[in-house]
């Protein structure tokens, strides 16, 4: 978070007389430390105060901002702010309180609860304009800080959306390209398989022909066959019809002569 001016209320050193002689010396020291900007030293001189009166509302108030100036000791000044503003009996301290209570939140970017304790200062002492300038400051931060997450979330959203279209997209060419594959293989079998109908046709054409003329082959030499059967069928007729003839010539004594000339 950015760096803001803010502004810490220094409660007035005054001292009541009937502070006990070790807690006076111990403030009044640690006021010096704090005035010279040893702000560890004052802390151990209000400590050393708080030891004789827990609950003096200056000891607190004044270690509240000695652990504050140390700029990382927030939560213990929270603690002891919030004791002063406790033990306070008049409404201007106890508004200084709780605006340094305010002061604590903010550096610890604990917006909400230091607007809340800018509020309560207000309330006791309406007319802090330290302490309402600082209230708005807190305000606007935290409108800023809505904004920023408002945008920021937006823009997540949409760099969200952004990437699921994209991966729709994505998603829509890789169906894409395997719906084309498939497609070309498709056509591929097609075609595969139109060539091996057209070899089985072919080759099925070629059987046919080649059982056709087996047949005309065998038909073929059937029919010389049977002109061979019948040449020789002929002969033998001739033959027995010569045995005949010589038969006859020789029951009647006549020489044989052929009926026929070959």
């Amino acid at each position: 978070m950015r760096r803001y001016s803010i502004i810490l209320i220094v409660l007035g050193f005054n001292f009541i007389t009937s502070y006990a002689q070790s807690e006076h010396t111990y403030l009044r020291e640690g006021n010096k430390d704090y005035e010279s900007s040893n702000y560890t030293d004052a802390e151990l001189k209000y400590r050393k105060a708080l030891e004789d009166k827990p609950n003096s509302t200056k000891g607190n108030f004044n270690l509240g901002n000695a652990l504050y100036k140390q700029g990382d000791r927030f939560d213990s000044a929270i603690e002891h702010f919030e004791k002063a503003a406790l033990g306070a009996k008049d409404k201007k301290t106890k508004a200084k309180a709780y605006h340094n209570l305010g002061n604590t939140y903010f550096q610890k970017q604990e917006l909400d609860k230091s607007v809340e304790a800018y509020k309560n200062a207000l309330r006791l002492n309406p007319q802090d304009l330290g302490t309402k300038k600082n209230l708005q400051l807190a305000k606007r931060i935290i409108q800023q800080q809505q904004q920023q997450n408002q945008e920021n979330q937006e823009n997540q959203e949409n760099q969200e959306n952004q990437e699921n279209q994209e991966q729709q997209n994505q998603e829509q060419q890789e169906n894409q390209e395997e719906q084309q594959e498939q497609e070309q293989n498709q056509e591929q079998n097609q075609e595969q398989n139109q060539e091996q109908n057209q070899e089985q046709e072919q080759n099925e054409e070629q059987q046919s022909e080649q059982q056709q003329e087996a047949q005309e082959q065998e038909s073929s030499d059937d029919r010389e066959m049977s002109k061979e059967e019948a040449e020789r069928l002929l002969r033998i007729m001739d033959d027995e019809e010569r045995k005949v003839q010589e038969k006859l010539r020789k029951a009647q004594g006549q020489p044989s002569k052929s009926s026929k000339d070959w």
